[in-house]
C-alpha cells in the first residue's frame, strides 16, 4: 500500500474559493460530519491573523450552501474553532468521490490559499494517474504531492518536506523562516533577535513574530504526524 498526498483546487467549493481570498490563514477539519442528509455540520480550525479569519467567515456564511457559521473561540486565540452548518445537496464534497471511488483517506483536509491537501491510502496496483483525472473531470486542479510506499515510511520518513513547506506555508512565512534559518536563530545559545529577523524582511518585528510562529505551528504539525 501507498500513501499519496494531492493538492486539490476545488472549484465552486465555498472553502477552497474564499479562502484564495484570504492566503494567510489555515483551515482544518477539527470534526467529522453529524445531522441529516439535507443539513450537515462538523467543526474546522483556523489559524491566521484575526482580520483575515473575520473577513474569511463574512463571505464564507454568504455561500449559497452555507445555513449557520458560528464561532465558538474568540478571533485572536491560537486557533479559532467554528462550527459550520451547510446543505450537503448544494455541497461538492471530495471525500465522497474518494469513497466512491473505493479510496481510502484521512478524514477532512487542509485547505490554504484555495488549495486542498488531502492524504490517500491506495493499493500498489491502484492507479494514481487515474484518481487525478477523475478528480480533474469534475472540474478540480489536482497536483501529486507525494507518492510513497507505506514500507519506506515505516522504515524513513521520506517527507520531502520542502515541497510540503511550500504547500503549507505562505510566501512571507516561508521569507521569514528561512531568514531565521539563515541568521542562526534557532542555534543554541543563539544572540539573534527577532528584530534582527524582522530588519533582514524588513517588516515590522511584531508582524515577524507572527509569522514566524504560525510558520513553527505548521511545520511542527506536519511533521509530528510521523512521530507519532
Amino acid at each position: 500500500m501507498r500513501e499519496v498526498t494531492l493538492r486539490v483546487r476545488h472549484h465552486g467549493e465555498p472553502e477552497s474559493d474564499i479562502s484564495k481570498k484570504y492566503p494567510d490563514i489555515t483551515l482544518e477539519s477539527a470534526s467529522s460530519m453529524t445531522g441529516s442528509a439535507a443539513e450537515r455540520k462538523r467543526i474546522i480550525e483556523i489559524t491566521g491573523p484575526a482580520d483575515s479569519i473575520e473577513g474569511f467567515l463574512d463571505d464564507f456564511e454568504d455561500a449559497d450552501p452555507v445555513l449557520d457559521v458560528t464561532p465558538l473561540t474568540p478571533f485572536d486565540a491560537a486557533r479559532v474553532a467554528v462550527a459550520i452548518t451547510y446543505d450537503s445537496y448544494q455541497w461538492d464534497s471530495i471525500s465522497q468521490r474518494l469513497s466512491d471511488m473505493g479510496i481510502h483517506h484521512r478524514t477532512g483536509a487542509t485547505i490554504t490559499a484555495g488549495w486542498e491537501r488531502w492524504t490517500l491510502y491506495v493499493d500498489d496496483g491502484d492507479d494514481v494517474g487515474e484518481i487525478i483525472e477523475s478528480l480533474e473531470r469534475a472540474g478540480n486542479d489536482t497536483e501529486l504531492v507525494r507518492n510513497v510506499a507505506l514500507s519506506e515510511l515505516d522504515g524513513q520518513s521520506h517527507l520531502e518536506l520542502f515541497e510540503v513547506l511550500e504547500d503549507e506555508l505562505t510566501s512571507r512565512q516561508l521569507e521569514v523562516l528561512k531568514t531565521a534559518i539563515d541568521l542562526g536563530y534557532y542555534r543554541p545559545k543563539t544572540d539573534v533577535t527577532i528584530e534582527d529577523i524582522s530588519d533582514q524582511v524588513g517588516i515590522a518585528p511584531t508582524t515577524t513574530w507572527e509569522h514566524l510562529a504560525r510558520a513553527e505551528h505548521k511545520v511542527m504539525d506536519e511533521v509530528g504526524e510521523y512521530l507519532l
